[in-house]
Order: structure tokens, then sequence, then C-alpha cells
């Protein structure tokens, strides 16, 4: 639709983006997204689709050379295109080299800077075009940036990935300290260039080890020199921990005469009731992101000048010019300002509907669709309806000792327990072990619980998805597999995994409604303990009283009785609340007040899920957000953490098997760390590549279970590309003159290779020269298609002894220092380096200098 007769038309592409072209907004073709020129300014609009959330995203990018008059003009821009878009558009200001993870989570493999600016009227990106010269600094975990620097060895380090683009021929170096996931997605980077930038006609080299790859080094060295001195250490990376995010701090903004005040209101944790709808707020987060929220009844004026108070604050605090800045209007926010906050409902301030509590609950009865629905499994956190085979242990003397069947589901506070549980998906075999912990417990005691976990994934060859359980946080699906039968007792067990002598008066809390969801604990013997919502079990040395509460449901009371059945065998009583007998009161010690208000229904998270990738840094935990996540954001190399507020599953990439033992720890600290005060009780869940359940599945749109049988891993994928490519170089390497000597005892790079004659007909040669001044052009594949021998340079023969172990100045007038070895005669060249010169000058140049050092040519 055409929202402005000055603005461009938008169509349903998830995706627009603009340049601001001689201060107009000029569409960049698809094929060139992800590539911008560091001299101008650009605006991204991302409007996903229903499916993936209501809200658009509209970005404006500031190149590091773009001019004042470009970024006033983009700013304008997005200013007019969020009025016309209307208010459920979140705006981003982003600048070159630190743009936020949803912007950067837009363009896969890599964003893309290059240098300079974009001449009017010129494409983004030629296809087929093969007279480029450039080097791309590749750097980045899950985000990856390829920045066009200066085509010269001191642009190296030993930590990052370079791509030397010749054209026809690309060449990706890994730095000596590059880990294999930076590799790998360099790697995907460069076959991504070859595909939409070559047609996929251009020869792909990888040099992970310059040792094993000298026909590439050597194409390297042309172009590059012969590198000098050691290279550079790896850059040190600037990511922001958990620990620094975690400081939010809220600021209620508004004028006040013709003053701007900017009040801080509070910090972490924070509650959304702190918004009002009239009134304007900065968030700011650790300094590292800056939230501008705007309540619906602000004025259009605050609105407008959202931006700039934002960079007034930047300023005023001494922040970065660079740092984030995220503008928001009430009802539009995204899931990671959401989620700095403690609670977050959509009704905020108006009247709540209850229904959709009742509609929960009538699916979960319906669990045939758990595996063929997995989104529904993820929703409801079950696998199955819990009637698969349950085995059992308790930590007991650091090991574990199998519970008898008879005791299934009866948990003491003071131990753990692991419960193993098999069940069929897909007909395929799958497993869930539960690492159950009790509040009692003691150290060694969760400490060996692991130890056992781990020892238990060995023995079923690592198929174990692990799923950590505080006591009194139980996953729905433990509850299914005990059938309602799962009783946590205070105290511990013995050898014998009888409990501790109990009270003669004990008290239990029974909650749920059915088979699947019901869970009693013991709770202290008090009347304060008591809650009119629920039905308690009390239990004295002559009976056992079932306590029904006023506001508790029938389906509670069936359960309860069913309950009372295997906690004790005495008589049975039932209580109505307000009509005890005196000895009820008598055994809790006396009447004491409890909550009597009815239990409102626990209202379900509106938290979206997020998807991080997991690094850590000077042992602190390092997130990179992949925002729009699907299953293709799931790399071998990774450790990815999936919050969905209720649980975080830990997903640990088949090749990231050494971070296993981090990986849990990473998640505690998560829950540790986050702004909003999250529950460390919060369930923490380990799964493995290839062994996803459905419930971690069914957050992800689309899930492919055979994605993981048709990857190829890394090292294949460069010894294809290596051997499909080895002889066609080695081709290459013969068809290259090298540079003419300057005649002042240095080495010049070799000049740029270029297309020679037509694409078609010389599609697979590249030459190197002739450079003005040689004295032939010819490619020929004899010694003088090494070296042509410039105006400058004697030619003829000289004895080895006016050659071998000279100094520059003792050598004959017009020898080249550098190529003394070129003067010799074919039969003292070959005496002397027991090769020909044509084998020798088709060598590796730092194995040449090598073996001159060593002859007393060099």
């Amino acid at each position: 639709m055409d929202i402005d007769k000055d603005l461009p038309a938008i169509d349903d592409k998830v995706l627009h983006i603009w340049i601001i072209e001689n201060l107009k907004m000029v569409p960049v073709p698809e094929r060139a997204y992800g590539n911008f020129f560091e001299a101008h300014c650009y605006i991204v609009l991302h409007s996903p689709k229903a499916t993936q959330g209501t809200s658009s995203d509209l970005h404006y990018w500031v190149g590091e050379a773009s001019s004042t008059e470009a970024q006033d003009a983009a700013s304008t821009f997005v200013q007019r295109l969020q009025e016309a878009l209307g208010d459920r558009t979140v705006q981003h200001r982003e600048a070159q080299g630190h743009e936020s993870e949803c912007f950067l989570s837009y363009f896969r493999p890599a964003i893309i800077y290059r240098k300079g600016g974009l001449a009017s009227g010129l494409k983004h990106v030629e296809t087929n075009i093969y007279s480029i010269r450039r080097l791309l600094h590749i750097k980045g975990r899950k985000h990856v940036s390829a920045t066009e620097v200066e085509l010269s060895w001191s642009s190296f380090n030993k930590g990052d990935i370079f791509l030397l683009d010749l054209g026809k021929v690309m060449i990706q170096w890994n730095g000596p300290k590059s880990s294999i996931s930076e590799k790998a997605r360099g790697l995907a980077l460069t076959c991504s260039l070859q595909d939409k930038e070559r047609g996929g006609r251009a020869q792909v080299g990888v040099v992970d080890d310059e040792v094993k790859a000298p026909n590439l080094m050597q194409i390297m060295e042309a172009v590059l020199g012969c590198r000098v001195g050691s290279l550079h250490a790896a850059m040190p990376n600037n990511s922001i921990n958990q620990l620094q995010k975690a400081n939010v701090r809220l600021y209620h903004v508004y004028e006040k005469g013709e003053n701007l005040v900017v009040q801080e209101l509070a910090t972490c944790p924070l509650t959304q009731d702190l918004l009002q709808e009239e009134n304007c707020y900065i968030l700011d987060q650790g300094g590292f992101k800056i939230y501008m929220w705007q309540g619906r009844r602000s004025s259009l004026q605050e609105k407008k000048a959202a931006f700039s108070r934002a960079v007034g604050f930047i300023q005023a605090k001494g922040y970065p010019i660079y740092t984030n800045v995220e503008v928001m209007n009430d009802g539009a926010e995204s899931a990671a300002f959401k989620q700095l906050f403690q609670t977050w409902s959509k009704d905020q301030g108006k009247n709540k509907k209850l229904g959709g509590i009742g509609k929960l609950i009538q699916v979960k009865l319906d669990v045939g669709k758990l595996q063929s629905q997995p989104e529904l499994a993820a929703q409801l956190r079950m696998v199955d309806d819990g009637s698969g085979k349950v085995e059992m242990w308790c930590i007991q003397d650091l090991c574990r000792q199998p519970v008898d069947p008879k005791h299934y589901g009866q948990l003491y506070a003071g131990n753990c327990y692991l419960v193993l549980y098999t069940y069929q998906k897909l007909g395929r075999v799958q497993y869930i072990l539960y690492l159950w912990q009790g509040h009692q417990a003691t150290p060694d005691k969760i400490k060996a619980l692991s130890y056992n976990a781990e020892e238990l994934d060995l023995m079923y060859h690592g198929a174990l998805v692990q799923e950590h359980v505080t006591m009194g946080s139980e996953p729905p699906h433990f509850l299914a597999i005990f059938k309602g039968q799962l009783v946590i007792f205070q105290g511990g067990t013995g050898r014998t995994g009888k409990g501790q002598p109990a009270s003669a008066t004990r008290l239990f809390h029974v909650q749920g409604t059915d088979s699947h969801n019901t869970k009693t604990m013991e709770v202290p013997a008090r009347a304060s303990s008591l809650n009119s919502s629920d039905v308690f079990l009390l239990v004295t040395a002559g009976i056992c009283y079932l306590w029904f509460g006023k506001g508790c449901s029938g389906d509670q009371r069936e359960m309860a009785r069913m309950v009372a059945t295997f906690i004790s065998r005495k008589n049975k009583e039932v209580v109505l609340e307000g009509q005890e007998p005196p000895h009820f009161w008598e055994a809790l010690g006396g009447p004491a007040p409890y909550p009597s208000n009815k239990r409102l229904p626990k209202e379900a998270s509106s938290f979206q899920p997020r998807l991080f990738e997991c690094s850590s840094q000077r042992g602190c935990l390092v997130l990179t957000e992949v925002v729009f996540f699907s299953q293709e954001d799931l790399d071998k190399y990774d450790v990815m953490l999936l919050d969905t507020w209720e649980e975080i599953f830990l997903w640990l990439g088949e090749a990231a098997s050494e971070w296993k033992k981090e990986a849990v720890g990473w998640g505690q600290e998560y829950l540790k760390t986050h702004p909003a005060g999250r529950s460390p009780a919060t369930t923490i869940i380990l799964v493995k590549q290839g062994l996803e359940p459905p419930t971690f599945t069914g957050w992800f749109l689309v899930w492919d279970p055979y994605k993981w049988t048709n990857s190829q891993p890394y090292q294949e994928v460069v010894e294809r590309s290596l051997g499909a490519v080895s002889d066609k170089i080695i081709a290459d390497i013969n068809n290259f003159r090298l540079s003419d000597s300057p005649g002042d005892g240095t080495v010049r790079p070799v000049a740029l290779p270029a297309l020679k004659g037509s694409q078609d007909n010389s599609e697979n040669e590249l030459e190197l020269g002739p450079k003005a001044g040689s004295a032939s052009t010819s490619t020929s594949t004899s010694t003088s298609s090494y070296y042509s021998s410039p105006s400058s340079m004697i030619s003829g023969v000289l004895p080895r002894e006016q050659l071998m172990y000279q100094a520059a100045e003792d050598l004959p007038e017009g020898v080249d220092p550098a190529h003394k070895e070129f003067y010799l005669s074919d039969s003292d060249f070959e005496d002397i380096f027991g090769k020909s010169k044509e084998e020798f000058y088709r060598m590796a140049k730092w194995k040449q200098q090598q073996e001159k050092k060593q002859h007393g040519f060099f």
C-alpha cells in the first residue's frame, strides 16, 4: 500500500531495506540484503507474520562514515514511517558495529560492511563479476560480521577469520586461535558469497594450517606480499556479560516548565504497574541498551521527542554515542523489554478474563495429541500422558540405591532422587532422567545426584534428556508419571529407604484435580498452614481427617480421598471448613489465622520464548540472543539456552560436548542474574542434539526431525572443497606471473588477479600482471613465466661465488638482492637447490625463503 505520497510503497514482504541516497529513500535489491556501505545510512523495516507476533521493528542504521545530513534524513524518514505505520511499531537506532541483536538476527549468515559509498545508479551487489580484490575480516559468534579491511598482512590477527576474495578464487584463512565454530560460520559466509555474488562459479579454498596449504599460501603471498614479523594477537571480545545486563533502572521522563526532568523511580526487580499510560519512561539496562516506553495517553509531542530524549540521556550519563536505543509504545513492547519485569500482563489495569485457564485444562485431557502436536506438548509441558516405564533411585551414601516400586512417588525433602522415564516417540525409544532435589538435601547429596546422573547417561550412551527439578516446582509431566500418588515427606530416609521416625501428628497439603496434576506435600502441622482453596489431610494417632476448604472443587476432594488411602491406614473422617471438631484444632495446636480468600486461577504467562547462544568470558556468562529464531539457529558447535519462562532448556550441540558440565551451571547463573528476579527453582532441562523432546521442539515454528542426519561436518566440507579446487588452483598458479622487482631491495605484491579475455573462454584463467616495464608478457610455463626481468635488472648468468652469502652492497651492479638465485645458471641452480628453477618457483613463497636462507641466497 502507499502509506504516504513522499514515502515508498510497502508490500507484504517480511523485510524491507532502503538506503538514504541523495537524501531520498531508495530500495535495496533483496540479493544485496546484509550489505551495508559505511558512508551511508539505511532504514530497515521488519514486519513478522502474525504467527510470530504483531509488532513491527523499524530501524535506522548509521554508517560510521555517513554524513550528518544523511543521518538527519534517516531519522526524519523513520519518524514519518512510524506515524504512518501506527503505534505497533518499535523504533531502533543502530550504529555500525554495535547493532542490536534484533537487527543482526535478520542477516544470515552475516552482515557485511563495505568500504566507502554507493555511487548513484550502481547496484549493491552484481552477480558473476570477477574483477574484485578485497579482504574481509570475519568475526563474531552467533551474529557474524564481515568488514572490508586493508589488503595487507597487517590486517590479520590470530583469533579471527579472514577471506581473501579475488573474484574467481576465494581463500578463507582461519586464525590459529579461532574456534571450530568460528571457522564453520566463516565457511558458511564464504559459500554464501560464492553462491550469491559469483553464481557458484568461484573456486573456494580454506587455509586451516598454512603448512598444509602451500598452494593457497602462494596465492595469498602473491597478492599480499611476504609476511614480515608475527601476526597480531587475537582481538579481545567486548561482549556484555549477564551481571552487567542485570543492572536495570527505570526513570520517569517529563517536562516541568521549560526543563526536562529525568527522575529515577526504581531498580530491579521492576513491576509492570510502575508504567503509567499517561507518562513516558526510560529504562536503562546496564548502560548497554536504553529503552524508551511511551504510554498510550502520552502526548504526540512527547512521542516525537522520544529519540532526542534518549540520546540526551545517553550523553548525560556519559555512555558511548553508539549505545543502542529502542523506542516503543504501550502495547507494542518487545520480548526483551517485557522480560525485564517480574510479571507481564497483556491486560494490565483491565478486567482480566479467566476463561482461558479452563480451556487449557480441557485440552490437557486429550493426551493423544501431544506427540502429533508438539506445540501443544510444549505449552502443557507434557511429552505424553505419563504411561511410560518408570525407574527410581535414591541417593544414599553418595551412591544411587534402587527404590522399591511400591514406594515410587514417595520422596523425602532431605534426599535427592533419580527418576528415569522411558517412552515411545515416532516409534523410537526416548528417555527423560529427572534429577529431583529436596529442600533439605545436603550439598554432598546434590553433588552426588549430578555425578550419578552422568553415570546413568553413560550407561545409556548419552541418550538421556536430563531435567533438574527442585522440590515444590515439579513440572506437570513429573506429576503425571506418578498417577496422583506423588507425596513429599519432610525429613530424610536411611539406608533401608524407610523414613525417619514420624511425629504422631502430620499435616499434608493435597494439590490437584486429576491423576495427571496432583501432588501432596507435608507441611508444618499448625493451623496457619491451611488454605480455604485446597484440601488437607491431618493424620493423628487415632484418625485421619480430610479437611475440605470452602473454595475447593469436587475433583480436588476426589483426589484427596485417593491420596488418603496410601498416606494413612487409619479411619478417615471428612471435615468441612467451619465445622471442625475440637480434637482437630487440638492436634494443630489451636486455631490460628490462615488464607481464606478464594485463590484465582494462575494466569498463563504472556512472555514469549527467547533463544540465546551461551559462552563464557573471563568466568562470566555471556548470552547472545537470536530473535525470530528457528531450528536453523541450532548449530552443532553451540550451547543454546531457550527460556520459556516456566522452564529453561539448555540445548547441547553434538560438537559442544566439552561444555556439558558447564551448561546446567549456565542455566542457574542465568536465573540468578536475571533482572526480573527469577525463581532459582525454575526447572532446567539439558537436551542433546537429535534427542529433543516435543516439549522443546514445540517452541519452534517448524521442526525437521531428520535435519541433523543430513548435515555435514565442517572438516568434511573443507576437505571436499579443497579436493574440488586443488588441481584447479594449481593450474591457476601456473598462469600467475610474479611481480617485477622495483630494484630497491624490496618485493612488491603481485598485481590484482584480473579476468583475461571474455568471461566464457577464460573462466578458469587468472593472471598476475604484467607490470609496466616487464620484458615479457608470456604466460608459458617456462622459467621466465615466473620472473620477467625488468629493464633495471641485468640479464645473463653469474658465478655462484658472486651471489652466495653476499651482502647487498657487495653484489654486482643491477642484481636484485631479493632474487639473487635468479642469476644462477640452470646447472648451478639444480646443483645447489636440488631442483629446477621451475620446480622451485612453484613452491610456496615461505618455502622458497627457507631454502634461500639455507643456501646463502637470502
